[in-house]
């Protein structure tokens, strides 16, 4: 008899996830797909990380980690946030895990108690919600449209602080629309925060290296914030090593110890070969970060002038970072399918350009926006002016 328990039965599928396993499904069976449903870049690991990690076999780097991670990686992190952040974390205070999404995942575990409140702007990554959810806390989604460019407000920030809030969410670039909050933004809502010290910020720094407008500012860089942000970040989008798992957390020393601490009773340490190829990542030339940066420009211009040729899908300006498209498409609800199926919403919208015109993607309900449809544009060129040229046709299709 199945008897699952209520923590896991209260939690969702990764609809990512699931719309690509739907894709891999489609292509066993011979169908032509293109999968722009993950957020994986297409380029094979630089060649100089890939060659520590085999010098790292060599060298017999074999036996069990140190929970937090190897101290050269985390002195390698120590410098990188220094050097190109401007903020100061000792290598006591980082803790690298197995992904981004682990680390994350940690912390919220490590501080939300139950019936403790998480503001989430979204649109927003599908992972979080479930998070909060598995350590019993409450999700305080707040929807910022493409009218204010995805990003939350100073005064929106502060209408939904309560007694209860623990903790806010921020992910800049974003996933899953590429918005990027500026200098003075960060800065303004450094302000409301600083009225409030009993709330931590996680600052969800993934696609850093994936900017279209230059170096970017960190929300920890601010004094008023000072042993109250956690930066989450790793190699796996800028250095395209998504399958090493690397990812680390940067965080007041009281959270740290404690990450650890629960890292060490379900993971221990991370693989071994993975680290030292990450110390790689972070300790040699950064050309390889620049020349992919280069070239998701390229798709992003692509893509976009792609999207505006789709009658029904609305998306006013360029994502400025990260490698997804996040078009409104509320504007098709209703219509139907050359067979007759009416289309209620974004899930539907979803399934039947997978299923009609062979490209996934996924619906922006699991992001928290249910009028948008995410598309990853983290393959080539050719694949993109493909996929949106059968985007296009199915659309016209619809009645």
């Amino acid at each position: 008899m199945e008897q699952l328990s209520a923590r896991l039965l209260a939690l969702s599928p990764s609809a990512t996830l699931a719309m690509s396993q739907k894709s891999q499904e489609l292509k066993a069976q011979g169908l032509d797909i293109i999968n722009l449903s993950v957020g994986e870049p297409d380029f094979n690991t630089p060649d100089h990380i890939k060659e520590a990690a085999k010098q790292a076999v060599d060298n017999n780097f074999s036996f069990y980690t140190p929970v937090p991670g190897y101290m050269s990686l985390r002195q390698a992190i120590s410098d990188k946030l220094k050097r190109e952040n401007g903020v100061e974390f000792s290598p006591a205070q980082i803790v690298v895990g197995n992904g981004a999404k682990q680390e994350i995942c940690n912390v919220i575990l490590s501080i939300v108690e139950k019936g403790d409140e998480v503001i989430i702007p979204t649109p927003a990554w599908v992972s979080y919600f479930e998070m909060v959810k598995l350590a019993e806390g409450t999700n305080v989604p707040f929807l910022c449209g493409q009218e204010q460019d995805f990003k939350i407000t100073p005064a929106q920030l502060e209408s939904l602080i309560t007694d209860k809030t623990k903790v806010l969410l921020l992910c800049s670039p974003s996933n899953p629309t590429g918005a990027i909050y500026s200098k003075e933004e960060l800065a303004a809502l450094a302000k409301v925060l600083a009225k409030y010290p009993r709330i931590i910020v996680i600052a969800d720094e993934i696609y850093e290296h994936i900017s279209y407008c230059g170096q970017l500012t960190s929300i920890a860089s601010f004094p008023e914030l000072k042993d109250r942000v956690v930066i989450i970040n790793g190699v796996s989008k800028a250095y395209a090593m998504t399958g090493w798992r690397i990812g680390f957390c940067a965080a007041p020393l009281w959270i740290a110890k404690a990450v650890t601490k629960l890292q060490g009773q379900y993971t221990s340490g991370c693989s071994s070969i993975a680290q030292k190829a990450a110390e790689a990542a972070y300790v040699g030339s950064q050309e390889c970060v620049e020349v992919m940066r280069q070239a998701f420009e390229r798709r992003r211009d692509l893509i976009f002038g792609l999207v505006q040729e789709i009658p029904g899908f609305k998306l006013t300006k360029k994502p400025q970072g990260a490698f997804y498209v996040f078009p409104e498409v509320n504007t098709l609800f209703g219509k139907k399918t050359p067979a007759g199926k009416v289309i209620a919403d974004a899930n539907d919208l979803a399934m039947y350009i997978l299923e009609e015109g062979h490209v996934a993607g996924v619906s922006g309900d699991a992001f928290g926006a249910p009028d948008c449809i995410r598309f990853s544009y983290a393959t080539s060129e050719e694949k993109i002016t493909e996929a949106m040229r059968r985007v296009k046709e199915c659309i016209a299709a619809l009645a």
